[in-house]
């Protein structure tokens, strides 16, 4: 491995400014205006790629945006490692929150990264993190010391669902075909704590429409005598939480695998300030499911959450009218043995029973995602725990991620082979939000520790260790 970590030391300030140069290019998905901005990101990707040695890589049309794919078949008796990644990025917005422009990446020292961070939309979120599979292949392959094969999907569509990505690979599944999956697009607990996250919760998302006149009325001729949507709207949703922080729809918890003691145990010796973790982002005070800690709440219990409620008039000035109608988007995030669809239909039923006779409700059922776990005793897990040892030189602890990537769940379920969650991010490179940002430390020790895992998980898979 010495000639690996010398490749990389010697070519450390070029990996840097070729992240920068993807960094450059607004690849948002969930705007049309982007569009060719999306395009041109693919494309530079797929040089990348191409740059580096990989074989077929190419640009894939798609209904929406384009998906990249290209593979480095050494040897067919060797086993496969497929790479995967996003390069479609969440919107900018709001721009004025930003410090430096979003897609202008700076390095700034912070006291979280004494060795400076990447400032920049998709630096953590994904293209920082998919980047360092790229680069840590070019170390290998540079060198001579490609330990397997290699494939490479990196999709446009992850941050709007990725809509097209299940069509994709159900028609490309000899293509794909693994016997791993590895994804960098989640989070350490600490700097100089490396965890592997073994589990993500999954979704149920809904938007709900709540219709009381037919049209907007003037609250003083009416009000107090017809039903006021948003009044009834935010009712509503405040019987969903019960007092113990339970959520009330009937039938929420049925089949939820609850986790054992040893479980628990194990996900509460990562190392975690209450303290620090509400002084981050600013509140007094933790709620939620009595019972459970904020790392459990977080990782292994199902939530629900209103995502946004509007309705009426919100402009500059007043309008006393009684709106016609009040909307909200809501999301639960769900947990091993719930069915997405299942719970979908059950919220459905449930918001649809507790509306009072006045008011029509639709509830718009939008994306959603299967719950992930990936066993300790799977040779994935192993290979992760080794590299990461090895790596950092200390040991690696489990921990369950809140959010969700749906198509790990699809993966496992077109292929048959898992998928091992090896991000080295951290939760304050705030992604999605303003000022996101990717440690240099962090991506130089992605970049240097995955060709460890890369090699492990071949020996691991072809019984050599």
């Amino acid at each position: 491995m010495k000639n690996i970590e010398t490749y990389i030391e010697n070519n450390k300030d070029r990996f840097v400014s070729e992240l920068f140069s993807l960094l450059k290019i607004p690849s948002v998905s969930a705007d049309s205006t982007f569009s060719d901005k999306v395009k041109d990101c693919a494309q530079a990707v797929c040089q990348q790629l191409q740059a580096i040695g990989v074989d077929e890589a190419q640009v894939y049309s798609t209904p929406g945006h384009p998906i990249v794919f290209g593979q480095k078949m050494i040897d067919p008796k060797l086993p496969t490692l497929l790479v995967y990644g996003h390069y479609d990025v969440q919107p900018a917005d709001p721009l004025e929150l930003w410090d430096t422009d979003p897609f202008e990446p700076t390095i700034k020292i912070t006291d979280i990264h004494p060795d400076g961070a990447i400032f920049a939309r998709g630096s953590a979120d994904d293209k920082g993190q998919f980047f360092m599979h790229i680069k840590a292949f070019e170390a290998m392959e540079k060198t001579g010391e490609l330990p397997c094969n290699f494939k490479f999907l990196i999709e446009g569509e992850e941050e709007v669902g990725s809509i097209h990505l299940e069509e994709f690979i159900k028609s490309h599944k000899e293509m794909l075909s693994n016997d791993l999956i590895v994804i960098s697009d989640t989070e350490m607990i600490a700097q100089d704590q490396p965890t592997i996250c073994t589990g993500l919760r999954g979704l149920s998302y809904l938007e709900v429409e709540v219709t009381g006149p037919d049209l907007d009325l003037h609250s003083g001729v009416y009000g107090g005598a017809v039903p006021n949507p948003i009044n009834i709207l935010s009712k509503m949703i405040a019987s969903l939480h019960q007092s113990d922080g339970k959520v009330s729809v009937k039938g929420f918890y049925d089949g939820v695998l609850e986790e054992s003691t040893q479980s628990r145990a194990q996900l509460n010796a990562v190392p975690f300030s209450l303290e620090e973790f509400k002084n981050s982002i600013g509140i007094a005070d933790i709620v939620g499911e009595e019972g459970y800690t904020t790392i459990e709440r977080t990782g292994i219990r199902p939530t629900l959450d209103v995502n946004g409620i509007w309705g009426g008039y919100t402009g500059e000035g007043a309008k006393t009218v009684i709106p016609s109608k009040a909307f909200a988007k809501i999301s639960m995030r769900l947990v091993p043995g719930q069915d997405p669809d299942k719970i979908t239909q059950k919220f459905v039923e449930h918001f649809q029973s507790i509306a009072p006779p006045s008011v029509k409700v639709k509830c718009t059922p939008h994306h959603g995602g299967w719950p992930y776990v990936l066993p300790e005793d799977h040779f994935g897990y192993r290979a992760a725990k080794i590299a990461l040892k090895e790596g950092f030189g200390k040991e690696a602890l489990p921990l369950r991620g809140g959010g969700s990537i749906p198509i790990v769940a699809l993966f496992e379920k077109v292929f048959l082979t898992k998928t091992v969650l090896l991000g080295f991010g951290l939760n304050s490179d705030v992604i999605h939000s303003p000022n996101e940002n990717f440690g240099l430390r962090n991506f130089f020790k992605g970049i240097q520790t995955l060709p460890i895992f890369y090699r492990v998980f071949s020996e691991l898979k072809m019984g050599k260790m």
